[in-house]
């Protein structure tokens, strides 16, 4: 009890510390580079779902275009395409593939493997560099069947190993573990080994330790933490490798006077929002590479980047909703190029940005 009682003025001091870093941290100057894909004159982007970048500085970009099959209402929406480090338009890959569906994921890993992460379909796909498939996850609903997609039933159903509903994301260990965030209705994270074979799954719906909300975005550290963007609780939840829970972080931050929402009416009473569209609630994660490695999360309102180091603290804010260069219309996938140099594919705005910070001019 003694010892208790020493230390808890100095945990006072450490918790008031934290929250005055969260109230106050600086906005960091930045640019988008303007025009930067040169796609062909017969093709655009639809609602970007993912952007990646391989080793060798290609970007890689999951749209929802190349809807003209299927009916009004929802056709298929997947068009995997590959840009040079200059932005020009490389090729199309998986053109017409089966697990085409609704784009919601792309990520490189380490020996630029491309790993594309389909709502839609239940399915994540990994190509090879050259564009081939490799190895393929999950199994979407047969044609012959009610090709519907799965609905939110009280109590769940039971998860299946090896299967998904409406999987989210994908990233990997150290060890080329695999780990998908099984999104919408599981709401749970699969894990893998690097073979493909099933290892186990943790999470459930619900809003304890460990358990989801939609885990809408998943990224891992160089020490094999797993973090995990579990947007309709507005938080990050950080897990080891083997699934326990280490802790949470959450993006606690007035709302900037004047700030409008993408789409839809603006609340009158922003801070009282929760869930998907509160402020801080993560849609996108990605950590940089590097000694020092910082974590990017963005949210759909008041629609701004948020650089983060591991144990989340804001270290500084870009962005906002809208529709111009600079401004963000639910940014939902960012990659980590590095410290100062990030891509975001929007939904809202059809589009990817290429940002470059620059902190070092607000020191």
């Amino acid at each position: 009890m003694k010892r208790f009682v020493s230390a808890l003025p100095v945990l006072i001091v450490l918790l008031s510390t934290a929250l005055v870093a969260q109230q106050s941290p600086p906005e960091i100057p930045f640019d988008s580079v303007p025009n930067f894909f040169k796609l062909p004159p017969d093709m655009n982007f639809g609602e970007v779902g993912g952007v990646a970048v391989n080793s060798k500085g290609h970007v890689f970009v999951f749209t929802r275009s190349n809807s003209a099959n299927g009916p009004a209402y929802g056709a298929t929406a997947s068009q995997l395409l590959e840009f040079g480090p200059d932005g020009t338009f490389v090729r199309e890959i998986g053109k017409g593939l089966y697990a085409w569906s609704f784009a919601h994921a792309i990520r490189i890993d380490k020996d630029d493997n491309i790993w594309a992460v389909d709502k839609g379909s239940d399915m994540v796909v990994k190509f090879n560099p050259s564009g081939h498939v490799e190895m393929v996850f999950g199994r979407k609903k047969e044609a012959s069947d009610e090709a519907a997609p799965w609905t939110h039933v009280t109590p769940p159903r039971p998860p299946v190993d090896g299967q998904f509903r409406q999987p989210t994301d994908v990233t990997w260990n150290a060890q080329g573990d695999i780990f998908i965030s099984d999104g919408y209705v599981n709401s749970r994270v699969a894990k893998y080994d690097k073979n493909g074979d099933w290892v186990k799954s943790w999470g459930e719906p619900g809003a304890g330790p460990g358990q989801f909300n939609t885990p809408h975005s998943i990224a891992a550290d160089a020490k094999g933490n797993i973090y995990v963007a579990d947007r309709g609780n507005m938080r990050i939840q950080v897990f080891d490798s083997n699934g326990t829970f280490l802790r949470e972080m959450k993006i606690n931050l007035p709302v900037p006077p004047g700030a409008h929402t993408a789409i839809g009416p603006t609340p009158a009473n922003p801070e009282s929002v929760k869930g998907t569209m509160g402020p801080g609630a993560p849609w996108a994660i990605c950590i940089t590479p590097g000694p020092t490695q910082y974590l990017y999360a963005s949210d759909a309102f008041p629609g701004r980047i948020y650089k983060m180091d591991l144990e989340g603290h804001v270290l500084g804010v870009l962005g906002k909703a809208g529709k111009q260069l600079k401004q963000f219309g639910w940014i939902h996938e960012i990659h980590c190029q590095s410290e100062n140099e990030l891509y975001v594919g929007e939904v809202l705005n059809w589009r990817v940005q290429k940002l470059i910070l620059h902190p070092a001019t607000n020191r």
